[in-house]
């Protein structure tokens, strides 16, 4: 082979490396038109691969075990808890892509959302669900599940 088709095949590498296109983001977070603009959350969120980390409903119990009474810490509790799941697995609350809320009273709902507000990305909220729930656990107010992408 020639010294110039040598430095040719680098050339032509080089300028295949340059003319790629930017990495696309992992998740797109999308309001469409005519769809009501949602408060705190977002109504859909598209994602390119990745691996998923399926966290499983967490209550309000603290980690040495005790459930206390009122629902702001236990909502305190809950959000401490999936924070702890998500580390476990390699991810942060910005992983979330949806996050599914269920308690005993809707009349929560601005708590909820106060205490929210600390561990969830406000300006690309996940997708989100809120349902008023029976839940087994004895004095449990509220139980949240989370759903997170990461890039691999």
């Amino acid at each position: 082979m020639k010294i110039d088709q040598i430095i040719a095949g680098f050339a032509l590498t080089g300028v295949l490396m340059v003319a790629r296109p930017p990495r696309q983001p992992m998740k797109k977070f999308l309001n469409p038109e005519g769809v009501p603009k949602p408060t705190g959350w977002t109504q859909v969120v598209s994602s390119r691969a990745g691996r998923m980390i399926f966290v499983s409903g967490q209550g309000g119990a603290s980690s040495d075990g005790r459930l206390p009474e009122d629902f702001a810490a236990q909502a305190s509790n809950t959000f401490e808890n999936i924070r702890r799941c998500l580390t476990a697995a390699g991810a942060r609350f910005e992983d979330v892509v949806k996050i599914n809320y269920y308690m005993t009273d809707l009349a929560n709902t601005a708590e909820l959302r106060r205490i929210r507000a600390d561990y969830l990305n406000q300006s690309a909220p996940p997708a989100s669900t809120l349902v008023q729930a029976g839940l087994v656990g004895k004095g449990m107010l509220l139980e949240v599940e989370a759903i997170a992408i990461v890039a691999e």
